[in-house]
């Protein structure tokens, strides 16, 4: 089992890489968001000269504000400074246009990006629309000088549903998903992929595999709700409610049943911001920060809900099991000033042991 950490784009905290190398985790995923952090591809090009085993990628690339050819002049510039270390993980979006006041990316026009997107990345000819014309495109400049393609840059897809994981058995050369509690277990998720592969003839040979989770690293005998823990992933837990405020409102879906008791007082804090301008309170702190009020919203149960809970040896007995059930890769958000410390304190406690 990999590793690895998900981590907010900070231009200055170069220095959390090489912190994670050292702590001997196998990569440092970097958000693209880019109304709220600084640029992943900045922080991976910095990340990347000051590093020498870590892997780098996007965490995730957002397939709504780049079009694909960017996206890959970006990966196969990161892949010429630290070459066989870099990986592209793609995403609707849900984040970096939601906080344009736009919904994520349609799956119909996803799957047309990750075609264009897997054809340039294996660097092939491929028919592309752009502004209404339809032209064929490649990356010109890959094998001498500029930009790399190879090593080969892995393709995460990012896929929640089954028809977006569907799309990384065929485009992908890789997966990134929500195991639970939010979401399905590893083998339900492959099987997702297969179907995708199997509508286009591919074989899955080679396919990666990564989750992201949230992890609460408990000592012994202490509340999951426990100031410290509210604290370091507070914001992650308000992220998933944060999501499914804008599933509710954008799409009409039911509120889920474990946000049932905390619908109204979060619908309340939020209608304190004028209804233009919500779409800058829901996500403005992603991962970072929590809102006034936010705090008293966050129990026991609500992380129990949302993470990974448990002492060192229960998540150690978790993460084999996971490992058995065919996960390849663990990645852990972190967005607080405490992924510092937490980054150790689970590597000592954790990694070390498995």
């Amino acid at each position: 089992m990999k590793l690895s950490v998900c981590t907010m784009a900070n231009i200055d905290e170069i220095g959390f890489f090489t912190h994670a190398e050292n702590l001997g985790y196998d990569a440092v995923w970097v958000t693209d968001s880019q109304m709220l952090f600084s640029d992943c591809y900045a922080v991976l090009a910095l990340a990347a000269k000051q590093t020498r085993t870590l892997r780098l990628g996007t965490g995730t690339s957002i397939a709504g504000t780049r079009i694909p050819p960017v996206h890959v002049a970006a990966m196969a510039s990161l892949n010429r400074i630290a070459p066989g270390r870099v990986h592209i993980g793609i995403a609707t979006g849900n984040t970096a246009t939601r906080t344009m006041g736009h919904p994520p990316m349609r799956i119909k026009d996803y799957a047309e990006y990750l075609r264009v997107l897997s054809a340039l990345l294996r660097g092939e000819i491929v028919d592309y629309e752009y502004e209404g014309r339809v032209k064929p495109i490649k990356m010109l400049m890959h094998e001498h000088k500029y930009m790399n393609l190879e090593p080969k840059i892995p393709l995460y897809v990012s896929g929640f549903g089954p028809r977006a994981m569907g799309l990384a058995g065929e485009y992908g050369d890789g997966l990134v998903f929500a195991i639970p509690p939010r979401g399905v277990a590893v083998p339900q998720a492959m099987a997702h992929v297969r179907q995708g592969a199997a509508r286009v003839g591919r074989t899955l040979d080679g396919f990666l595999n990564c989750a992201l989770t949230n992890i609460a690293l408990l000592e012994p005998g202490e509340s999951a709700a426990s100031d410290r823990v509210k604290q370091l992933i507070g914001p992650n837990v308000m992220a998933s409610i944060y999501y499914f405020y804008d599933e509710v409102h954008e799409k009409g879906r039911e509120v889920p049943d474990f946000l049932k008791r905390l619908w109204e007082p979060y619908c309340a804090l939020v209608a304190e911001t004028p209804e233009a301008h919500r779409h800058f309170r829901t996500h403005e702190y992603h991962y970072t920060y929590l809102h006034p009020g936010e705090a008293a919203l966050i129990d026991e149960q609500l992380i129990h809900d949302t993470c990974l809970v448990g002492t060192a040896d229960a998540l150690i007995e978790r993460i084999r099991e996971l490992e058995s059930e065919g996960l390849q890769e663990l990645m852990f958000a972190a967005g607080t000033d405490g992924k510092w410390a937490f980054a150790q304190e689970f590597s000592e406690k954790v990694m070390k042991r498995l």
